[in-house]
């Protein structure tokens, strides 16, 4: 089972996101399992192995709004270089980024189990 205690260990800046939710731990709780969902469908996986740079830019951006509000800075961090990357289509490693997009959730989501 999730808990605040578990998101500050794994790294999430829980007192940040907290308040954004009016202090509704329950609340809180239940959008981060939903962005673990949104994140667990893979659309910007699948943009990105398709060459879909717009589609993965889409994707990434919807994404690091998600994990930004949540303080899930493990996901927020690389999400948000990736974000950059994408929007100016500037040669990069995605691959690299992506895989510790995937590495963070996955692990975040051991957490709710």
């Amino acid at each position: 089972m999730l808990t605040t205690e578990k998101l500050k260990t794994f790294g999430a800046d829980v007192g940040t996101a907290l308040p954004r939710c009016a202090n509704n731990e329950a609340l809180y709780l239940r959008l981060v399992g939903m962005c673990v969902d949104e994140l667990q469908k893979d659309a910007l996986g699948e943009a990105l192995k398709s060459g879909d740079l717009d589609g993965a830019f889409a994707a990434a951006h919807k994404l690091k709004g998600s994990a930004g509000n949540l303080a899930l800075t493990p996901i927020f961090d690389p999400i948000s270089e990736l974000t950059e990357l994408l929007r100016t289509k500037t040669p990069g490693d995605y691959d690299a980024l992506y895989r510790q997009v995937v590495s963070k959730t996955n692990e975040l989501a051991e957490l709710m189990n």
